[in-house]
């Protein structure tokens, strides 16, 4: 299929980040066009129900790859947006079935890789992964909020497990809407909380498990969309104050006597200083009060700088 010369050094690859061929490579050189899709008889074969016959192609020139949808049921993605034909540039994600491709520049020894050597060890990577799971990967590979815009453009229904150091996500998605959240299974942090706290790791490991149909006590209401961009928002203005706070493991305590007045606090002052009378630490009291993270860390500046709380190491 297509032209360019066998011996000719690849300039990018197609890296398989996410789904059944994760760890896979194959490469793209220059004056060549790849057919990706479910016949055997394609340049790149990935068998798998959500990929059509023939689903994708991509083509390569001296300087650029463009990818063209070739009227799949399921449709061809790049950075969560549908396409029909578009320019793809380093580092830019694909979505085709459950597979999240990330276009990379080659170099060195990886450049001169067959493609037989590379059609080879994709069905290795293939037999290697779990049938249950229909995706997963790491969010150093692809950052939540990327993965969550694609998942919601391409209408995917499951939850969302992510695994870091700091705790176990799950994000619940109904035909691509984020309708709740959680981390831990706990039922003291909010589905908004939870959604908006899980943005903010960078570490750690997902997977897209089947949908689970079991009621929720808190449904929510934005659309994927309008979520993301808030919670992108207050990461950014969290940043700014978490800086300023004392450590998650500080101690707190209240001052006694104490000389200010809680008649001079606003009720979300007064919401976080009294979970503050029982919480022992930072970590602690960001748990328990039921605010988002960043009216508490904005709320606890004040607390701290007007000596309603102290904290110590």
């Amino acid at each position: 299929m297509g032209g360019g010369a066998p011996g000719e050094a690849a300039q990018w690859a197609l890296r398989f980040i996410s789904g059944k061929y994760q760890g896979g490579e194959f490469p793209l050189r220059p004056n060549r066009e790849i057919v990706i899709g479910r016949s055997s008889e394609l340049d790149m074969v990935l068998v798998e129900d959500m990929v059509s016959r023939k689903h994708a192609k991509i083509m390569t020139d001296e300087n650029s790859v463009t990818i063209e949808d070739l009227g799949s049921t399921n449709g061809t993605f790049v950075n969560g947006e549908k396409v029909r034909t578009s320019e793809i540039r380093d580092g830019d994600r694909i979505l085709i079935g459950t597979s999240i491709i990330k276009l990379v520049t080659m170099a060195g020894e990886q450049t001169h890789i067959t493609e037989n050597e590379a059609r080879s060890r994709l069905v290795v990577a293939g037999n290697k992964r779990p049938p249950t799971k229909s995706m997963s990967g790491s969010i150093e590979e692809i950052p939540l909020p990327d993965l969550l815009q694609l998942l919601s453009t391409s209408r995917k229904s499951g939850v969302l497990v992510i695994r870091s150091d700091t705790g176990v996500g799950k994000i619940y998605l109904r035909k691509g809407q984020i309708y709740f959240a959680s981390i831990d299974d706990s039922f003291n942090t909010g589905p908004r909380k939870a959604m908006f706290r899980m943005l903010r790791w960078t570490q750690g490991f997902f997977e897209l498990d089947p949908p689970d149909e079991r009621a929720v006590l808190e449904e929510i209401q934005d659309s994927t969309e309008g979520l993301l961009m808030e919670g992108m928002r207050q990461l950014d203005e969290y940043s700014m104050h978490v800086e300023k706070l004392p450590p998650p493991n500080a101690a707190l305590a209240i001052p006694h006597p104490l000389e200010s007045k809680l008649r001079d606090l606003g009720p979300e002052e007064l919401d976080v200083f009294q979970v503050a009378l029982g919480a022992e630490t930072v970590r602690a009291l960001f748990d328990e009060c039921p605010l988002t993270d960043l009216t508490i860390a904005e709320k606890l500046r004040v607390l701290l700088d007007k000596g309603y709380v102290v904290a110590t190491e």
